[in-house]
């Protein structure tokens, strides 16, 4: 085994609480810091002395296994599609941070989606990558204006007639005069591994896949 440590890279937010059961029941268990939103600590011990966890953002996740930075991750199957990082093999759904990435315009647009008579879409998203592709694949061109949060205001103050991003509930959208109009992908949270890392650490790394999959199955 590597004396290196092993890194696992995993999201912020809404998606950590969800990820934490898995990951104590793959037999990890992180030091009490890494659950707590306020801890200022960026990398997290555990009870295994060759792991280590981090805690970013849930884009940073992709970008920290596709180059290295950590051998295994937590990454939506949004994040993977937007980057499309060849070094990123993601071998198990999680089925965890269950959400839809999808078109929304203010309720009272006067213009319909009608995809066999648009030829442009203005639109506000992080998924730039992800919603050029949907449209153009629709014959559509997109002018994606990127934004990283706060996407409901553009409608509403004018910078796009609509925008592409995550929905769960959507009481966002409706707290803000939105409606779903469109369904791009659905998404799920998947375990993901670097790929020279995987072949450089079979052994090791190829474990905690299985540890994860039987942690999945319960």
């Amino acid at each position: 085994m590597s004396q290196e440590p092993l890194v696992i890279a995993v999201p912020k937010g809404r998606i950590l609480d969800e990820a934490l059961p898995i990951i104590r029941a793959a037999g990890i268990v992180p030091e009490p810091d890494f659950g707590d939103e306020g801890s200022r600590k960026l990398m997290f011990a555990t009870d295994r002395p060759e792991v280590k966890l981090i805690r970013v953002r849930s884009f940073d996740v992709a970008t920290f296994v596709a180059f290295g930075g950590a051998q295994l991750g937590i990454a939506g199957n949004d994040v993977l599609m937007e980057f499309d990082y060849s070094e990123i093999y993601a071998p198990l759904d999680l089925g965890i941070g269950k959400c839809r990435l999808s078109i929304a315009q203010p309720k009272d647009l006067k213009e319909d989606l009608a995809l066999d008579r648009l030829s442009h879409v203005r639109i506000a998203t992080k998924y730039p990558h992800i919603a050029s592709k949907w449209f153009a694949d629709r014959g559509i061109q997109a002018e994606c204006v990127k934004l990283n949060g706060a996407m409901e205001l553009a409608p509403v103050l004018g910078l796009c007639p609509r925008i592409v991003d995550l929905v769960s509930t959507g009481s966002t959208l409706k707290a803000n005069g939105l409606v779903e109009v469109e369904t791009l992908t659905h998404v799920t949270s998947r375990l993901i591994v670097n790929r020279t890392a995987l072949k450089v650490r079979s052994q090791e790394i190829g474990g905690w896949i299985e540890k994860f999959r039987a942690a999945v199955k319960g």
